[in-house]
């Protein structure tokens, strides 16, 4: 059938929209996620310490091996396995490992301590292997446990086969994974302290003098709120670094993974987020936010308090409010820490983080015992009449 100039005219028009509105969608679906930026890294990523949310990263699901950076989580099972104070005894395995080195002696006893000043500034693989024996008997064992504790932090991506890094076929991880196992490491006061020395000595045993130990990490020297936490380099990994740093209530962790400008990149990363986003601390684990009315029990009131700490990531500039859902009053008969309602935090009509309001203690319906003591305590505390 032959069509008509305005019939082909419409039709041309139909099939001109029809490609704009298929480049269209396809801008939008190809648009990436808005945390995803460039970096010189292979991969890279950036999270907030508290609650873990994202800010920056770049491919950072991509397996890649981790050199020195291993030993974040070795120190992490001495300090979840281990007594800082106890004696470690040296074993053959640990005399003489290739790399970076303590200069352990078979034999010589250390305190897991200093071991683990020796692990984390001066990247002892000595050392590493001293702990992992320590802690599980042999290496194996101790490896096996190190990615077993791995994915149980949510580690989808690594696998470890050796406690310091040294190049071994399948050992890995992404710079997702080690962000969350770096941040699980900071909740420890002790490796926040050893990841943020610059120098330290430890005992040599057999000599007089002691180990001097320097921190690799110039990022504690030169950038502002600087918290750690490790480096790492191998031929096979490129220059690897997990950093952090604090400014106010904003704390981030940050991974780059195989990255020729380790350093800046990571400072890079960091100004970003301290210049785009801030923490809200909106209450802490314990706090009381409400004396709520009791009814028939052996107490009239009972504080509502905060489970956990409630906290949120907030784009910077922006100020979010603190909603409660609690009833007005509530009859006896409950105990300490059930749950009596919920705290929010509410950005834009979009709930960014919530938190359980519990009972502080416990309170018992009142019965006729009860009535009966406190009727006799209200007689009992009457003045005497005094005989006119």
């Amino acid at each position: 059938m032959k069509l008509t100039f305005p019939q082909r005219l419409r039709q041309w028009m139909l099939l001109i929209c029809c490609a704009v509105l298929t480049l269209l969608d396809t801008g939008a679906k190809a648009h990436p996620d808005s945390t995803e930026v460039d970096s010189s890294a292979k991969s890279a990523i950036l999270i907030e310490r508290n609650t873990g949310a994202v800010l920056y990263s770049h491919n950072a699901d991509q397996p890649l091996p981790m050199a020195s950076t291993t030993k974040v989580m070795t120190a992490l099972l001495a300090l979840e396995y281990g007594n800082l104070d106890e004696i470690v005894t040296v074993g053959l395995n640990a005399y003489g490992v290739p790399g970076t080195s303590i200069y352990l002696s078979e034999g010589e006893k250390i305190t897991l301590r200093d071991l683990l000043y020796g692990l984390m500034l001066a990247s002892g693989n000595d050392a590493a292997v001293a702990i992992a024996e320590h802690i599980s008997g042999d290496v194996d064992t101790f490896c096996r446990k190190m990615t077993h504790r791995a994915a149980e932090l949510g580690c989808t991506d690594t696998v470890f086969l050796s406690p310091n890094g040294l190049p071994t076929n399948g050992h890995h991880t992404t710079a997702r994974d080690l962000a969350l196992i770096a941040r699980e490491a900071m909740k420890y006061d002790f490796f926040r302290q050893l990841v943020s020395t610059r120098r330290a000595s430890i005992p040599w045993e057999g000599r007089s003098y002691h180990r001097i130990l320097n921190n690799k990490n110039k990022l504690l020297t030169d950038y502002e709120g600087a918290t750690g936490i490790k480096t790492g380099y191998t031929k096979a990994a490129g220059r690897c670094l997990v950093f952090g740093a604090k400014r106010g209530n904003l704390e981030v962790i940050g991974v780059v993974l195989n990255c020729p400008d380790w350093f800046n990149e990571a400072a890079r990363l960091m100004d970003m987020g301290f210049a785009n986003y801030d923490y809200f601390a909106a209450l802490s684990c314990g706090e009381s936010v409400r004396m709520l009315p009791v009814s028939d029990g052996v107490k009239e009131t009972v504080s509502l308090c905060a489970a956990e700490d409630l906290g949120a990531l907030i784009p910077k500039g922006h100020i979010p409010s603190l909603e409660y859902d609690m009833p007005d009053s509530i009859p006896a008969g409950f105990v300490a820490g059930d749950v009596a309602g919920e705290a929010r935090i509410v950005l834009g009509g979009r709930v960014l983080a919530t938190c359980p309001l519990v009972y502080s203690e416990g309170i018992s319906q009142r019965d006729y015992s009860f009535d009966l003591q406190r009727i006799l305590q209200l007689w009992q505390n009457q003045p005497e009449e005094i005989p006119q």
